[in-house]
């Protein structure tokens, strides 16, 4: 039964793409469930070379808070991908060697994530983004499991080719990605610190990660001024 409503979504997805539509019409949680893991996201990687989480269940944040602890703790999978343009699979986040990611892997243990795999979705010799998915269970990923992702992969980069770059990682049309707060408090940033964006950004993955909170809880305190940064001495 599932695999024929895997091939049925897949065959719509094809359709849809072949009409001009975007990642809004991929349902991530039907998506998830078909490729029998627990979390989807797809994350574009912007000409500036940093990964903006497109596409995700929006009632879940469970891929949503792995996606931003990475981009927090500058390590993952997905970020790995993307560099390497290879597929990175951990098939037991609990036993990964500790020179793999020594900050990211104990942080993703603290959630029930226990395996990952991720696509670099490749356009030539251009990475557009990242297909990544998790289980709560370790254990390898079965062939056909395998295979399933790589297909979806495909038809999820040709959905990717007509969706704007400001949409929102729900599968809405906005004018913000899912870090819109995080650029906003890094701009603030810059002028609250004379610092460089690079330099805000920095500073605002540090604070996260030094007081161990979500970075999006950080960017938003700052950017309703409940939160202010003080300059390094």
């Amino acid at each position: 039964m599932v695999r024929g409503e895997f091939t049925d979504l897949l065959d719509s997805l094809h359709r849809a793409a072949g009409t001009g539509s975007d990642l809004s019409a991929a349902p991530a949680d039907e998506a998830a469930r078909l490729l029998r893991l627990d979390a989807l996201t797809l994350a574009l990687r912007s000409r500036r070379g940093a990964l903006e989480l497109l596409w995700a269940d929006p009632a879940d944040p469970f891929g949503p808070e792995l996606e931003d602890m990475q981009y927090t703790l500058g390590e993952g999978p997905t970020l790995d991908a993307a560099r390497t343009r290879r597929t990175v699979i951990e098939t037991d986040l609990g036993a990964a060697p500790g020179s793999r990611w020594p900050l990211f892997a104990p942080a993703a243990c603290r959630t029930p994530a226990r395996a990952v795999i991720a696509v670099p979705l490749l356009l030539g010799a251009a990475t557009a983004g990242v297909l990544t998915g998790y289980r709560t269970a370790p254990g390898p990923f079965p062939e056909r499991q395998y295979q399933d992702f790589a297909r979806f992969a495909r038809v999820a980069l040709e959905l990717l080719l007509h969706t704007p770059t400001h949409a929102l990682a729900d599968g809405t049309q906005g004018p913000d990605l899912h870090r819109a707060a995080v650029h906003q408090a890094a701009g603030m940033l810059t002028a609250q610190l004379d610092v460089s964006i690079d330099e805000a950004l920095v500073r605002l993955r540090a604070h996260a990660w030094r007081h161990d909170l979500p970075l999006l809880h950080v960017a938003r305190a700052i950017v309703s001024r409940r939160l202010r940064l003080s300059p390094d001495r």
